[in-house]
């Protein structure tokens, strides 16, 4: 009778032991895979079961969270979305998450190992933790000031702290509000729908993923680039440039805007933009010293996060001597983001000095308490500081003397650039207007802020476009919204 009992006895311990063992095998080596199952909703209803944290600019929150009451429980809302939309993305229930609300999703949707002390207690109990906060670097009133400078014409504004990096502003139009993507109703895949078919590409961030012909703003890059070779080594004396200039091995004659290029001095062809001076510049110091310079200031550098991807800002290594007379006045295949812009300028603004951008102050828990914060930021010296010292001379110039008067701030130094930048097939497409600036405050120890401005004005009359007259009262704006500001 024994052995009628054990053998059944040894099948079920058996049994309870396979149990057990696919018990663990589901819980412990399969459960990632049922996780990341399409077709398992537990892991969308866990998500939006809590409250999403906060993007904060200062100590306003840009976003919150509303409890809709369904199974998809909480739905995020944002504050003045198509002013912030540039810098937050959107967090969507069907189409998933962009710019900071995807860089910053683990910390915002509560699962960043970081945010609690003991994270494999919290995943064995299932306890939820709430999400964290992102602290910007932003600067509330310059966004707002580029935002309104804009006026929704198709344009981009990139503002940067030029002595750490800190990103102040950045503004791309024409917007949307990120809130229309945040539920799963019908009314989500009709916006979806309405603003990717839109031809204006409100949701391109044009301001880090747009490239643009630079003009005449990287005009910058090349007198640095001729200062520190050596090719010029006084502002003020002739230059021995033609007009027209033609361009090496060709037929070609590259002219000006204006008048009085013919032999100008660099001060003066910078002050007034002279194409012919600079493209002459630019074959003087040759291929290797342009790139050279060029790839200093960040271009052809991929890799850039701010902490979101920035789109590579190129310039042609490939080219020969006609062409290079052209990149070196923003032209051929010379393209930059208004983000690489920004950066030139706060370069000369800074000595010299290069510092990566960054958006992001601090990471905190929900109840305040810092999680992470950026650290000390890297640093390159791009060109000489003698030569960013004479630099910074030739962009005040350019708004004392020059095309930049309307970026003038009164009580302030302000050093600025004017570009229209050519684009489409035989320069058919409307000029785009550029402008990048610094400006130092009266009780300023060194510059404040660096900005770049581009618009794309398709119904401006042509003639009228000039990066002086449309992008230049916007930097402006923009400037006088951080020097009114404290120092911090």
């Amino acid at each position: 009778m024994t052995k009628y009992i054990r053998h059944p006895a040894v099948l079920c311990a058996l049994l309870l032991v396979a149990l057990l063992v696919n018990a663990v095998r589901v819980q412990v080596f399969a459960a990632r895979g049922f996780d990341d199952n399409p077709a398992n909703r537990r892991s969308a209803i866990a998500r939006y079961e809590r409250p999403r944290g906060d993007i904060l600019v200062g100590r306003e929150r840009i976003t919150g969270s509303r409890d809709t009451g369904e199974q998809l429980r909480y739905e995020r809302t944002y504050r003045d979305g198509p002013l912030w939309a540039p810098v937050t993305g959107f967090s969507s229930q069907v189409y998933g998450t962009t710019y900071l609300e995807h860089a910053a999703d683990p910390l915002l949707s509560g699962t960043d190992p970081l945010l609690t002390p003991f994270p494999l207690w919290n995943e064995l109990t299932r306890r939820l933790t709430p999400g964290g906060d992102v602290v910007t670097t932003l600067d509330a009133a310059a966004q707002r000031a580029a935002f309104s400078g804009l006026r929704g014409r198709k344009g981009a504004v990139a503002a940067v702290d030029p002595s750490t990096g800190r990103i102040l502003a950045l503004v791309s139009t024409p917007s949307y509000d990120p809130a229309e993507l945040s539920g799963n109703a019908a009314a989500t895949g009709r916006a979806w729908a309405r603003l990717n078919g839109d031809p204006d590409k409100p949701m391109l961030n044009r301001a880090i993923r747009q490239t643009y012909p630079p003009g005449s703003t990287f005009k910058v890059v090349t007198a640095a680039a001729a200062l520190d070779a050596g090719v010029v080594t006084d502002l003020d004396a002739p230059t021995r440039s033609p007009v027209p200039y033609t361009l090496p091995g060709t037929t070609t004659a590259l002219t000006n805007e204006g008048d009085g290029c013919e032999d100008a001095p660099v001060r003066e062809a910078f002050e007034w933009s002279c194409n012919t001076v600079f493209a002459k510049l630019g074959v003087e110091v040759g291929v290797a010293r342009m790139a050279a310079t060029a790839r200093a200031f960040g271009f052809n550098e991929g890799g850039l996060r701010v902490p979101f991807a920035v789109a590579r800002s190129t310039f042609d290594t490939s080219v020969d001597r006609a062409q290079l007379a052209l990149s070196s006045i923003g032209q051929y295949n010379t393209r930059a983001t208004p983000l690489q812009m920004a950066m030139v300028s706060a370069a000369v603004a800074d000595d010299g000095l290069l510092r990566r951008p960054y958006l992001v102050e601090r990471t905190t828990t929900d109840d305040g308490n810092t999680v992470g914060t950026p650290g000390a930021r890297s640093a390159r010296q791009v060109m000489s500081p003698g030569t960013a010292m004479r630099m910074r001379e030739l962009m005040e110039d350019v708004v004392t003397e020059g095309t930049g008067g309307n970026a003038a701030v009164p009580g302030a130094v302000v050093g600025g650039k004017t570009g229209t930048a050519q684009h489409g097939v035989g320069n058919s497409g409307t000029p785009y207007a550029w402008f990048v600036s610094w400006a130092q405050g009266e009780r300023d120890v060194r510059p404040r802020v660096a900005v770049a401005v581009v618009v794309e004005d398709a119904s401006a009359v042509r003639g009228e476009i000039t990066g002086g007259g449309v992008a230049a009262p916007i930097a402006r704006a923009v400037m006088e919204a951080v020097l009114r500001a404290p120092d911090r």
